[in-house]
């Protein structure tokens, strides 16, 4: 959950949002994400006044309509939000949580904070505050008050989704868009805004970060139309409402077309090829979901499912040609005209017609607020311009084509070499990740089953910490029974400084759970660090973090042995929270991921899948589960040399995501006659960014829920952009010596000292300049990635 405290960040949380991994080759699952800050963003604005009795006393009036006895006994409407002192974190009782306790907590907040806001306005009538304890802290300890509950609601949808928490949420979700609009539009608070940059004392008595804070809640007001009257007012908030209902309504179809496919084999030649983990899983799902009892990985029956572990084991190491095809189609089709589901022949889960009328409402909303475009209103909260992302991406494109148009060619001549019948009629999209996958182990004699054994979830996570502990003086301990937890795989870990002193706290929900959990994975926020919100007698409130992923389960008395796609994307998520967690910023609205401009908030978690192929990090990861032994050299060899097979290909596919994304916001008319609609701007993208063309079937945009679901509407093309910070960032520690320890320790004290200490209270390219001593450079990543020669 990367939002700061704009406007557009309120709305965003109203629909459930926070920041996600791309969507891989390897994990094509789309899985828009979860929760946040987002109504925290307006709705500390408005609360911006001198300190009053007014508002409390209004908020006690409004109070008393409600049962306080219930609320009091209410675990979401109970939680302090982290201002509750004591010998550890006060957090959401999220075990305790049910759907029954959403709509009294919600409704209550709701009533509270608009009453608060009528008295503030009132009182901001009177004289203008300008101090920033006037104007900005309560604003943050108030706005807080609607903010942190929904967050928590907009998780659990996510996690532990269920029809009662759905139906609550769908009920909630109007009632909090509209508090965020009637927040965030506030005039009186965006004119004291105005007033305080204005007023040259008070300007000059804030620090750099406060600064900073102040002039994005101004640009967030603009982007939120508080400048908006009348008819116009009212038809952006009808459009903000819409688009709330629609990403919910998006990202429902997902799940439930991904949940609704299952395929059931029983003869075991249709199984040929698939590793044995993947056997045992999908004998795990058939006895759990399939209710086949006695189901083993031996005999089976075999389930399987568009999970993302699932659906990859297919597509890369079935031999039933069959088999692949049927499931790459279910995915390629989730949430389509297409879907095999029982709500597609209803009519019904179809996100085509959806994603029409987002991208209408988007570019309406765009010429309300004076914009040509909706990539215009996207891009004004980012480092890039759309030229400068579209340079970016077109430079990757012709880099990685030819690269792309070998690997594919040296696909099909090993399959024809291999002797496979389709390698004569054609090799279709469901073969190529078979053959793919083929030539890679013959290439490099390494089979991804090889690595598995050796990434035991345990010894990575274990592995994972000591390495944040070298490079940024922290030790992270387990603190499982602390708190409460959503599911009982979920884990629980304490932050402490070099001082031995906590300094944050972050939860992990590891595994695929594809009957009430969101594929992908993401990382959000659940409380930050602020000193407007410590508790009494305390300084500073800790940050608190959680990293979501959908990796491979354990399995009868194995631990969770992972893929290193998997082990890349746990070390991804954990950069995130770093960087929510490590923030020196106590001014809660730019501290850790607040306002960091979209487009750099992957430097840090981008950074760190790149110590997924140090040597002395693989070693530390790398224990075999049954044995201890460390990850042999010549094992690490191997991985390491095929580390950028199929990099044009990867990176082709990124540009092709990142372009259509920019297309459809940018010049797309949804409606217009002319132009074939969305899928047609896809093929025409597709003729550059795509070596075979795509089937009839692929929908790939109806699960895109990074754009159309998630914060990267007009900001795919971040995952690029940032990864040049990132390559670039990871270059400081190749020239100072990656064998060098006392190198390395310094050059994470640096990193941990500005790209995770200043959070969003600096501009992201300064923070990037104070780090590295220069701007970025695009060479790193061509060079990491093999799309330009390594001397180069």
């Amino acid at each position: 959950g990367r939002w700061g405290t704009s406007f557009a960040c309120l709305l965003a949380a109203a629909h459930h949002m926070s920041v996600l991994s791309p969507a891989r080759l390897t994990t094509l699952t789309s899985s828009s994400t979860s929760a946040i800050r987002s109504v925290r963003s307006a709705v500390r604005r408005s609360f911006a006044t001198k300190v009053s009795t007014k508002p409390a006393t209004a908020v006690r009036a409004i109070m008393a309509d409600h049962d306080q006895a219930s609320l009091a006994e209410n675990p979401l409407a109970s939680w302090k939000m982290g201002r509750v002192g004591g010998s550890g974190p006060d957090l959401p009782k999220w075990s305790s949580i049910t759907a029954e306790h959403i709509r009294p907590a919600i409704t209550a907040a709701v009533d509270a904070a608009v009453a608060e806001l009528d008295a503030i306005e009132e009182t901001l009538a009177g004289s203008a505050p300008t101090t920033w304890a006037e104007l900005m802290d309560p604003i943050e300890r108030l706005s807080e008050q609607l903010s942190r509950p929904w967050g928590v609601v907009s998780h659990l949808k996510g996690v532990r989704d269920s029809e009662a928490l759905r139906e609550a949420y769908d009920e909630m979700q109007p009632k909090v868009v509209g508090a965020s609009l009637r927040i965030g539009q506030s005039r009186p608070v965006y004119d004291a805004l105005v007033a305080l940059k204005a007023n040259p004392d008070s300007w000059a008595s804030l620090t750099a970060a406060q600064q900073r804070a102040v002039e994005c809640e101004v640009r967030d007001a603009e982007l939120g139309g508080v400048a908006l009257d009348g008819a116009a007012k009212t038809r952006y908030n009808e459009i903000a409402t819409q688009l709330s209902a629609l990403s919910t309504e998006f990202s429902n179809n997902v799940l439930d077309a991904t949940k609704a496919f299952s395929h059931l084999a029983t003869d075991k030649a249709e199984v040929a090829g698939l590793p044995h983990s993947a056997l045992e899983q999908a004998a795990q799902t058939a006895a759990d979901k399939g209710k086949q009892a006695g189901a083993t990985a031996d005999a089976g029956p075999w389930m399987f499912t568009l999970d993302a572990p699932s659906y990859m084991a297919v597509r890369m190491h079935a031999k039933d040609r069959t088999l692949r095809e049927k499931v790459y189609r279910a995915y390629l089709s989730r949430a389509s005209e297409f879907s095999q589901t029982s709500t597609a022949a209803e009519g019904k889960g179809d996100n085509a017609p959806l994603i029409e009328t987002i991208l209408a409402l988007r570019r309406e909303k765009a010429l309300l607020l004076g914009y040509a475009s909706f990539a215009e209103v996207s891009m004004a909260k980012k480092m890039a311009t759309l030229e400068r992302a579209e340079e970016l991406l077109e430079d990757i494109r012709a880099r990685a084509r030819p690269a792309a148009v070998r690997e594919l060619d040296e696909i099909r001549a090993f399959a024809k070499d291999a002797g496979a019948p389709e390698a004569d009629t054609g090799l279709m999209q469901w073969d190529i990740g078979f053959w793919s996958e083929r030539l890679r182990e013959a290439k490099y004699e390494l089979k991804e089953e090889d690595l598995r054994p050796y990434f035991q979830l345990p010894a990575v996570i274990d592995g994972m910490f000591a390495l944040a502990g070298k490079l940024f003086d922290i030790k992270v301990v387990p603190a499982d029974g602390d708190v409460e937890v959503w599911h009982k795989d979920v884990r629980f870990f304490k932050v402490l400084g070099a001082d031995g002193k906590p300094r944050a706290y972050f939860y992990l929900d590891p595994y695929t759970r594809p009957a009430e959990k969101r594929g992908g994975a993401w990382m959000d926020d659940v409380v930050g660090r602020s000193t407007a919100m410590a508790a009494p007698g305390e300084s500073v409130r800790l940050p608190t973090a959680h990293m979501v992923c959908n990796g491979t389960p354990p399995v009868g008395d194995k631990p969770s042995l992972m893929t290193h796609n998997e082990v890349t994307t746990l070390f991804h998520e954990f950069g995130h929270a770093l960087q929510h967690m490590l923030t020196r910023e106590s001014c809660g609205p730019v501290a850790g991921i607040n306002q960091v401009d979209w487009d750099a908030v992957e430097l840090p978690s981008q950074f760190m899948e790149n110590w997924c192929y140090d040597k002395k990090v693989l070693r530390s990861i790398g224990k075999h589960y049954e044995t201890g032994e460390e990850l042999p050299d010549h094992l690490f060899e191997k991985l390491v040399a095929s580390k950028n097979f199929g990099s044009g290909t990867r990176y082709l596919r990124q540009c092709h995501f990142a372009l259509t994304d920019l297309e459809l916001h940018a010049r797309y008319t949804p409606g217009a006659e002319e132009g074939g609609g969305i899928f047609a701007v896809e093929e025409k993208i597709a003729a550059k960014t795509m070596i075979m063309p795509a089937i009839k079937e692929d929908r790939f945009l109806c699960g895109f829920g990074h754009i159309f679901a998630g914060g990267y509407s007009a900001g795919y093309y971040s995952y690029l952009w940032a990864e040049v910070l990132s390559a670039d960032a990871f270059g400081a520690f190749e020239e100072a010596g990656l064998d060098d320890e006392a190198a390395v320790t310094a050059t994470g004290a640096k990193f941990a000292n500005t790209v995770l200490a200043l959070g969003g209270g600096t501009a992201p390219l300064e923070v990037f300049k104070e780090f590295r001593g220069r701007e970025p450079d695009v060479q790193a990543l061509l060079r990491h990635n093999g799309l330009v020669p390594a001397a180069a």
